[in-house]
């Protein structure tokens, strides 16, 4: 009886320990990730494993498990690697890296991915653009805009793929334009369209008008007026009173030397853009100061540069931050909802609180609420 006994005893352990084990690995949140670990952006998937492994390590808790898999940059590696994961049981991706790889996943069933992407026109339906996109820009440089009683804002857009984002970004966040602009960004159109924009050549032609009217005219003072004149380039004010240039490095350069060309100076009109990334050559640009955007914040970007280098040895890309922050938000969101209905609470309100900023959900879309900065002398200024 006794050697009975032991013997099921023993069984009823082994029965209880596996029952435990299962429920641990049901309480488990497996997270899939799709990033480039092969080709020319592997470099940046890499990096961005590493940010999720520093995010795991600050959250200490063992119900996370992140499943990395290759995109290869190419959208059928990508739609190969994501059933892939949906097999081992996964129902939330982060990534993939770029829009281009999106193209497949809609034929995945029961997945959601968290992609990278800012764009957010023509997703699949059950991906969910995780990026900085136009929308959060805009609306935070609606909030600059009301805050400075700024009335007639013209919007240059070039034409490029992202134009009907702009577009987009201008109607969903209900920022109150003057005028819309779409731009060529080849220099020699560029120049001669902002001419246009600005009426260049009518206040130019101001200019001599009144030069040649003093010339012959009786005034005692001419010869002073005349002179003053010569100093300035054209006369009589555009009709706008800030400028929003949606636009970045060399070709966002290009147009603000196109509107100093046109004796337009940020001296006298607010000169906005979107995201700069902290571009420190923008910090060289004398004439094209005071510039202003909106951004993540500054602080705690460079708080988790400084953890990454410590612990990695090399500078993060900024993407690398958002798959950080992704990490955490999934983690907040799993605490306030079933771990198997995670993918959900991406349709409800909810608010997260990140190093890039707060991000806002709701209907399967995450808008950041963002810093806005001032380039100045040469030195940034939080603006708020």
């Amino acid at each position: 009886m006794n050697k009975i006994f032991r013997t099921l005893f023993f069984s009823f352990l082994s029965l209880l320990f596996l029952i435990n084990v299962s429920n641990s690995e049901e309480n488990k949140l497996k997270i899939g990730l799709l990033v480039p670990l092969s080709g020319d952006n592997s470099e940046i998937g890499m990096q961005i494993i590493k940010a999720t492994r520093l995010a795991l390590n600050d959250i200490n808790k063992d119900n996370l498990e992140i499943f990395p898999k290759d995109t290869g940059s190419d959208p059928s590696t990508t739609l190969r690697s994501a059933i892939e994961l949906k097999e081992l049981g996964i129902n939330l991706v982060i990534g993939p890296v770029f829009y281009d790889n999106l193209v497949y996943l809609e034929e995945i069933k029961d997945l959601t991915f968290l992609s990278f992407t800012n764009k957010t026109l023509d997703l699949p339906k059950n991906v969910i653009s995780a990026g900085i996109n136009s929308t959060s820009q805009l609306n935070t440089i609606k909030k600059f805009i009301k805050q400075n009683e700024i009335k007639k804002t013209l919007f240059l857009i070039p034409n490029l793929n992202y134009d009907l984002e702009i577009k987009q970004g201008i109607k969903k966040s209900k920022i109150n334009t003057f005028k819309q602009y779409f731009y060529n960004i080849d220099p020699q159109k560029l120049t001669k369209q902002i001419e246009d924009i600005t009426n260049y050549e009518i206040r130019k032609q101001n200019l001599f008008d009144e030069i040649t009217r003093l010339e012959n005219s009786d005034d005692p003072n001419k010869e002073k007026k005349i002179k003053n004149l010569e100093k300035k380039y054209t006369i009589g004010n555009v009709k706008f009173d800030s400028v929003v240039i949606a636009d970045f490095d060399e070709s966002l350069k290009s147009v603000i030397t196109s509107l100093l060309y046109t004796d337009v100076s940020p001296k006298d009109k607010y000169f906005i853009t979107f995201n700069q990334w902290f571009d420190e050559s923008l910090f060289n640009e004398a004439a094209s100061q005071p510039i202003y955007y909106p951004s993540i914040n500054k602080k705690n970007l460079e708080e988790f540069q400084r953890k990454f280098y410590n612990k990695f040895n090399e500078t993060p890309n900024h993407l690398s931050l958002l798959g950080y922050d992704l990490i955490g938000l999934i983690y907040y969101l799993s605490i306030k909802n079933d771990i198997t209905e995670i993918s959900k609470s991406f349709k409800a309100r909810n608010s997260f609180k990140g190093k890039i900023g707060i991000f806002d959900i709701k209907d399967n879309t995450i808008n950041h609420r963002l810093n806005f900065y001032k380039i100045e002398e040469g030195s940034l200024k939080e603006i708020f």
